[in-house]
């Protein structure tokens, strides 16, 4: 015979269990607030491309184009990108069996006065295995992995630019 649960005793279970989900501090990360309106972000490459559709997707900054520069709060220097291939191991041939792929971004934000707010510089790495019978299709595999490098990279540069408090 099955024992029936009172209807009291089941609504306080389920406060109980909805008030230790409120307490515990969880919260859905939210758009980052920058101390900066409008923004430069001078270049062409992909990394700055997806830099300027993150920042503006942010609602809260306006990108200016870089013939703009004197009517920005702020403008982003990409200094370098730099990616790397480096051998991890070989087989008893010589063959190579397994890559590092590292990506390195090295930027400025600053005022254009010429005011440094930020100098940083942030790494990704991945680890690819390798095969020469699959080349080609490891060498589509890296691409893919440099760009969710680099789709990191924005994201961790998005973060530390809205750690800058003021211009």
């Amino acid at each position: 015979m099955k024992q029936q649960t009172h209807p009291s005793r089941r609504t306080f279970l389920s406060a109980g269990a909805l008030l230790g989900l409120a307490g515990c501090g969880f919260e859905l990360r939210k758009a980052p607030i920058f101390a900066f309106k409008t923004l430069v972000i001078p270049g062409n490459s992909a990394l700055v491309v997806y830099l300027r559709r993150n920042v503006a997707s942010t609602g809260t900054v306006e990108i200016l184009p870089p013939a703009r520069l004197s009517d920005a709060e702020a403008v982003l220097d990409i200094l370098g990108e730099n990616r790397e291939r480096v051998v991890l191991s070989t087989n008893a041939s010589g063959e190579v069996r397994e890559l590092e792929l590292r990506l390195t971004v090295r930027f400025r934000l600053r005022t254009p006065a010429g005011k440094e707010l930020l100098v940083t510089e942030i790494a990704q790495k991945r680890d690819l295995t390798y095969n020469e019978t699959n080349a080609l299709a490891k060498e589509g595999e890296s691409e893919l992995l440099y760009r969710d490098m680099q789709n990191d990279v924005a994201q961790q540069m998005l973060r530390r630019m809205a750690a800058v408090k003021s211009l």
